[in-house]
């Protein structure tokens, strides 16, 4: 199998353990939308991938079952025990195929989409709520019984050892040769009366266990005796040549990011002991004290450079090139492309940058269904490009580069381009947002993330169910990115993906403002600057010119909706529309450990962390900041 293959067949593996868990549960609470959503998208992204991978069988089964729970979160189709039994049907028949993947088997040799699960899905679709139809009673099964115990007695005899048993019916030679290794002991082999006595017994076993017919016994009999009397091969005395010793090993990810948590720990202790060790020599030490201050200051120095070289150290361990994500994707490119009869290139830039593990496995599926919309949607077909002035052969590139303390990766064709007006219009059509919305040009590029949102009319197996970018966004933003959206009418649209180089430790500026202590991203500080008593106002909306440009002035107290305060200083964001963030005071900068908000969601709050005094810090998040103190697009009410 080769590495691709093999990768495939993981992550489809680890996201049918869980459709199958959602489906249990679904089972239970069949009004569960987010468990609904939850099984759709796994079927989605098994089938993109299994695409990918030319498995035409898994396709069309995973493309059946995500027509069959589009019906169900919409509404057009109930959730019956039917339809639980049919997406059980397919979450087996699925994982049958991938583990026959994992065991070795050849893709062209897997079996292809039973005929009864066709049916069944298809039943369920249409809405039948009658229960799946039960096997045939096995009436042709009715002489297993008494030819059973003929079964076990025969399996009995190919598995006895050869040696005789001992007086109390035990046969101890047997047992030692099966924990010494093998080839280091050899049975003896039993006399010819002993090999006789074994195959009557046997025999006489049979016969009383519901006569057996005698060609059955005169098979055990002919089959006993030849083993009886074979002798054990000699033993090989060939001394083994020592194994090759292992270059690496592998780690479960759990223990990895465990050992980055009490690394991260570690050095955030040290911070504080560094801070109170600070503290202390404010006062006045004498004699013995002073030299136990001493020897205490040179202890906390060499704990705080050991804990901090462990962190790089451990962080080192978990970095990865993007190389190893961005080379799945030509053959993707290819193939699509060759289906949907269009002449792509992809070309590729920086893929020896290098991110968190986390990152890079968790991006494979946003870049796949923004790979699929940009060959569905935004390159045109030869005979267009040709038309309206461009070459036949569309062109996409992939670029990853450090930038500061993220990573940016930009995806970008040279298509057709996002229409503003249409987007609006069709949002609108589907009720995501209200006719009447008054939205700027890069607000309507946002659109493509809400959920169920498509240009498409008909859903085909490539895109237009409106699930893919919403996949994009959830992702980057977990992982405390943001996105950003540019495109022209005619020369194409690029995405432009910002993350952290690493996760669990980022670099901050620490600020306050209404008697909060916040923390923000260096990725998008650019620097700080004085603000005035009274600003110009453009529109009504405080304006303040920073190195020649105007830049809209936004308070982070009111972005975050705490009560007014006086915001004198200024952060100057390094935002796709740059702009000036308003703070109370700025208190220094600081690598925070970040613990995630998981109990409850706050807007514009990622997480929270423990400053080098030991308080309470909220952080505030990339995307939060990136897209202007502004939260995603809201749905009309």
């Amino acid at each position: 199998m080769d590495d691709m293959l093999k990768e495939f067949v993981v992550e489809a593996m680890d996201l049918a353990v869980n459709v199958e868990e959602n489906l249990l549960r679904l089972e239970r609470d069949p009004e569960n939308k987010e468990t609904l959503n939850a099984v759709f998208r796994a079927f989605h992204t098994i089938k993109g991938g299994a695409g990918f991978m030319s498995l035409g069988a898994l396709v069309s089964a995973c493309h059946l079952t995500e027509n069959l729970f589009d019906a169900l979160r919409t509404g057009a189709a109930p959730v019956t025990p039917l339809a639980i039994e049919a997406a059980l049907m397919a979450s087996g028949f699925v994982a049958d195929q991938l583990t026959e993947l994992n065991n070795g088997g050849a893709p062209e040799d897997l079996p292809a989409m039973p005929a009864d699960l066709e049916a069944i899905l298809k039943d369920a679709i249409e809405g039948k709520a009658g229960a799946p139809a039960k096997a045939a009673p096995a009436a042709a099964a009715a002489p297993a019984p008494a030819a059973a115990p003929a079964a076990a007695a025969v399996a009995a005899v190919a598995a006895a050892p050869a040696g005789a048993a001992s007086a109390d019916g035990l046969d101890w030679e047997g047992m030692y040769i099966s924990v010494v290794p093998e080839g280091t002991y050899t049975r003896s082999a039993p006399a010819p009366a002993a090999a006789a006595a074994v195959s009557e017994g046997v025999a006489a076993a049979i016969a009383a266990a519901g006569g057996t017919p005698p060609a059955v016994l005169a098979e055990v009999h002919a089959e006993a005796a030849p083993a009886a009397a074979r002798a054990r091969p000699e033993r090989d005395d060939k001394v083994h040549a020592a194994p090759a010793k292992e270059e690496s090993i592998r780690i479960d990810a759990v223990k990895l990011d465990a050992l980055l948590e009490v690394a991260g720990e570690s050095v955030q202790a040290a911070n504080q002991a560094a801070v109170l060790l600070e503290r202390l020599q404010q006062f006045k030490f004498e004699g013995q004290a002073a030299s136990l201050m001493s020897a205490l200051t040179e202890t906390l120095e060499r704990a705080s450079r050991y804990s901090s070289e462990l962190q790089r150290a451990t962080l080192a361990t978990r970095m990865q090139p993007v190389g190893r994500l961005f080379q799945k994707f030509p053959r993707l490119v290819r193939e699509l492309a060759k289906d949907l009869g269009k002449e792509v290139e992809l070309t590729i830039e920086g893929a020896e940058t290098e991110v968190d593990r986390v990152v890079v496995d968790s991006l494979y599926d946003p870049l796949v269904h923004m790979l699929r919309n940009a060959l569905d949607h935004g390159v045109e077909s030869p005979d267009v490009r040709v038309a309206a002035g461009k070459p036949s052969k569309a062109y996409i590139s992939l670029k990853a580069w450090q930038e500061a303390n993220s990573v940016m990766i930009v995806l970008q064709d040279d298509g057709k381009g996002m229409d503003p007006i249409a987007l609006r219009k069709k949002a609108a059509e589907k009720g995501l947002i209200s006719p009447s919305a008054n939205m700027t040009d890069d607000e309507s590029y946002q659109l493509v993330f809400l959920p169920g949102f498509s240009t498409k009319e008909v859903a085909s197996s490539v895109s237009g169910r409106g699930v893919g970018m919403d996949v994009v966004k959830t992702a980057v933003e977990k992982n405390r990115g943001a996105i950003h959206i540019e495109s022209a009418l005619g020369k194409g649209t690029k995405f432009a993906i910002r993350l952290p180089i690493e996760l669990s430790i980022v670099p901050t500026m620490l600020v306050s403002t209404s008697g909060a202590l916040l923390a923000l991203p260096m990725a998008v500080v650019q620097r700080v600057v004085e603000l005035p008593e009274e600003f110009m106002e453009v529109g009504g909306a405080p304006v303040l010119k920073d190195q020649g440009r105007p830049l809209p002035v936004r308070t982070l107290a009111g972005a975050l909706g705490y009560a007014p305060a006086s915001e004198r200083v200024g952060i100057v964001v390094n935002a796709p529309q740059p702009y000036i963030l308003a703070v109370e005071a700025v208190d220094g900068t600081a690598d925070l450990v970040i613990k995630p908000m998981t109990a409850i969601s706050v807007e514009g709050i990622t997480g929270t962390a423990r400053s080098a005094e030991g308080e309470l810090v909220l952080v505030v998040g990339l995307s939060f900041l990136m897209d202007g103190c502004r939260g995603s697009v809201r749905m009309a009410a």
